[in-house]
């Protein structure tokens, strides 16, 4: 393939807004466009060096450093591929979805690939003040699941324990679909009545009952062209279930009070710390309702299950609910926040921080200010960590440690 091929490809690929490279086979980026340059340029040259050098500091590939490496996966398949990594870039590491093209010459073999990167601006990877923050493995594994989803309209069902953030997930959904624009809706299903179920939902006409005195909109209708996020949607009485799915299968509803049937325009995510599965088994959960929403499904990892993103959801968090601005952990502080076992989640850490930090006088978060009012410590509740034996002998009395998945 000819210089001149390679530098119309550049041409062309110089006037698209996202950042592109083009590289050999050998992992060399041979060119780079304008907006690459821009956003992911920094100070030293890009071109002649090799993607994983740029991108993970890496001195092997991706492949070899137990990554998923796109350009391996495009040659092996002969067709794009497309995967979630974190990127060295000039702002510090970010999630970036990358996505590889195979080109081929006049005689169909492949001689360069084409790497279109997408900054992900729905997670970070470093403390944030706002939004999702992880880097774990887990972590990747669902953000990576939110991004292919996000751009359908597919029915999303988010499982998980409680207080591991499925409505920041939910929203991460909507932000990064075409629907971004438009409203998010989030409803609560538990404790749902039938009656304030199709009033809040379906809204009502004036005089439909007693009280009502002027028309009243419904969350499906405050969801148009948006989003419908209806959390804990295990706790939903069967008779609500109906209702549900009837509003999901003829895409339209009506007002309580009203005679109109109106049509609905709303992405569906719905989310549950229960098992869906065998509530389906046991007749508590409509088997059709189940296969309605539960288009995709996305696991929301617990936080046992991405421990190494303590420190940096802990940093988040204190970021977020401290009334002092720039206060910090000790490192005996971080120690024991990751080596705890959390049954409440983030949730759990948030209240955690919350209480330390209304503690604390100084600019600094220490053990004794976690440790003052935590009420749940014995028996067993910490798993493995760096600790003294005397620190520990003045945590827990009555230390126990289990393992990471006890």
């Amino acid at each position: 393939m000819t210089a001149h091929f390679l530098s119309e490809l550049l041409s062309f690929l110089d006037g698209l807004p996202e950042p592109r490279i083009v590289m050999n086979a050998d992992y060399r980026i041979v060119a780079a466009n304008a907006a690459y340059i821009r956003d992911f340029g920094g100070a030293a040259p890009i071109v002649g060096r090799t993607c994983y050098e740029v991108s993970h500091h890496f001195s092997v590939p991706c492949d070899q450093a137990g990554e998923s490496c796109p350009l391996k996966q495009s040659l092996d398949a002969g067709s794009p591929q497309r995967v979630l990594h974190v990127h060295h870039t000039p702002r510090g590491e970010e999630h970036v979805d990358v996505e590889t093209t195979p080109i081929r010459d006049d005689q169909g073999q492949i001689v360069y690939f084409v790497e279109t990167l997408r900054v992900v601006r729905q997670a970070s990877s470093r403390a944030a003040a706002q939004g999702l923050v992880g880097r774990s493995p887990a972590f990747v594994a669902m953000l990576a699941k939110v991004l292919r989803v996000a751009n359908s309209d597919a029915a999303v069902v988010l499982l998980g324990e409680t207080g591991t953030g499925k409505e920041l997930v939910a929203q991460a959904i909507h932000e990064a679909s075409a629907r971004e624009d438009g409203p998010f809706v989030a409803v609560d299903c538990a404790g749902m009545t039938e009656t304030l179920f199709e009033s809040e939902l379906f809204g009502y006409e004036k005089g439909a009952f007693t009280g009502a005195a002027h028309r009243k909109q419904g969350l499906v209708e405050a969801a148009s062209g948006g989003t419908l996020f209806l959390d804990e949607i295990g706790e939903l009485p069967l008779s609500l279930q109906v209702k549900l799915l009837r509003l999901l299968e003829t895409g339209t509803y009506r007002r309580v009070g009203g005679l109109d049937w109106l049509p609905v325009d709303f992405r569906l995510i719905t989310a549950t710390h229960r098992d869906l599965r065998a509530m389906v088994e046991d007749e508590s959960f409509r088997r059709d309702l189940y296969f309605r929403i539960n288009t995709f499904p996305i696991h929301t990892p617990a936080l046992h299950e991405r421990a190494e993103d303590i420190p940096l959801l802990a940093i988040s968090l204190l970021d977020r609910v401290d009334r002092k601005r720039k206060r910090s952990f000790s490192p005996a502080a971080l120690r024991w926040l990751s080596g705890r076992r959390y049954s409440g989640n983030i949730r759990e850490l948030r209240n955690l921080i919350e209480r330390a930090s209304l503690l604390a006088d100084g600019d600094t978060i220490d053990l004794p200010h976690l440790i003052e009012i935590t009420d749940d410590l014995p028996p067993g509740c910490l798993r493995p960590v760096a600790l003294s034996s005397s620190t520990k002998s003045s945590i827990c009395p009555r230390w126990k440690s289990v393992t990471s998945s006890g």
